[in-house]
C-alpha cells in the first residue's frame, strides 16, 4: 500500500519552506511513512542547506568588533566590509554544503535497522495478507469470516499511512471483501493490490488460483524456492 495520487502533498506555493511532493498526514505535516525514504530524505537535506542567520550574525559581530577603531567613520567602514564579507563567506559555504553529494542517504545503504517507509511498509502488509490468504480455510466458517472482515476493516483503520488507509476503505466499499472462502480471499486481496499498484503505475499480478497458490504458499513448480 502506498499514498495514492490523489493524497495531499506540498507545493511550492502551498509549502514554500519544504520540499515539493511530501505526502502529509492529517495533522497537515510531512508524514514519515506516507512517503519513500528517499524523499524523506530530502526534508533533512533541505534543513541543513538552510542558512543559519544567527550564526552568520554572530560572526559579523565578532569579526568587526575585533579590528581596530580609530575614528567612527573607520568603524562604520569596517563593520560593514566585514559583514559584507562574512555574509559572502557563509552563502559560499551554504551553496558548497547543499551541492556535496553526501547530503542525501547513497541508495545502497543499509536501511535495514530503520523505521519502515511507505514501500516498505505496504510491502510488508501485502505480504502478510496474501501470505494470510494462501492459508484460510478452503470454506470458511462464519466465525472465521467475521474475523477475517474484522481484520480488513481494522487495516483500513490503522494502517499508519493515513492517505494508504482511506484510499483501502474506499476500495472496501465499492468492493466488499469476500471471505467466503481462499479462493475468494485471495483473488480479492490480488484485485485490491492490483487496483493500488495500477494507480502508482506499476505491473499488476495474475489473480489465477495457481498464480496466487505458487507465488504464497507453494512456490513455483520448478523448486526453485524449496
Amino acid at each position: 500500500m502506498s499514498a495514492p495520487p490523489g493524497a495531499q502533498r506540498t507545493t511550492k506555493a502551498t509549502h514554500p519552506h519544504l520540499p515539493p511532493g511530501l505526502v502529509l498526514g492529517p495533522d497537515g505535516q510531512p508524514c514519515k511513512v506516507c512517503n519513500s525514504w528517499q524523499d524523506w530524505a530530502k526534508l533533512g537535506v533541505k534543513k541543513r542547506g538552510a542558512p543559519n542567520s544567527s550564526v552568520s550574525s554572530s560572526s559579523s559581530s565578532s569579526s568587526s568588533s575585533s579590528s581596530a577603531t580609530p575614528s567612527p567613520s573607520s568603524s562604520a567602514s569596517a563593520s560593514s566590509a566585514g559583514s559584507a564579507s562574512m555574509a559572502g563567506m557563509m552563502a559560499a559555504m551554504t551553496s558548497a554544503s547543499a551541492s556535496r553529494p553526501t547530503s542525501a542517504p547513497v541508495a545502497g545503504t543499509d536501511r535495514s535497522s530503520c523505521p519502515p517507509d511507505t514501500a516498505a511498509l505496504g510491502r510488508s502488509t501485502w505480504t502478510f495478507l496474501h501470505t494470510t490468504a494462501a492459508y484460510y480455510p478452503e470454506r470458511a466458517p462464519a466465525s472465521t469470516q467475521a474475523h477475517m472482515l474484522q481484520l480488513l476493516g481494522a487495516v483500513g483503520l490503522l494502517y499508519p499511512c493515513a492517505p494508504c488507509a482511506a484510499d483501502f476503505r474506499f476500495d472496501m466499499a465499492a468492493h466488499p471483501p469476500d471471505v467466503s472462502g481462499r479462493a475468494e480471499l485471495a483473488r480479492w486481496l490480488c484485485a485490491r493490490h492490483n487496483e493500488v499498484n495500477a494507480k502508482l503505475g506499476k505491473d499488476t499480478f495474475e489473480c489465477s488460483e495457481r498464480s496466487l497458490g505458487e507465488r504464497w504458499k507453494d512456490g513455483p513448480a520448478d523448486g526453485s524456492c524449496d
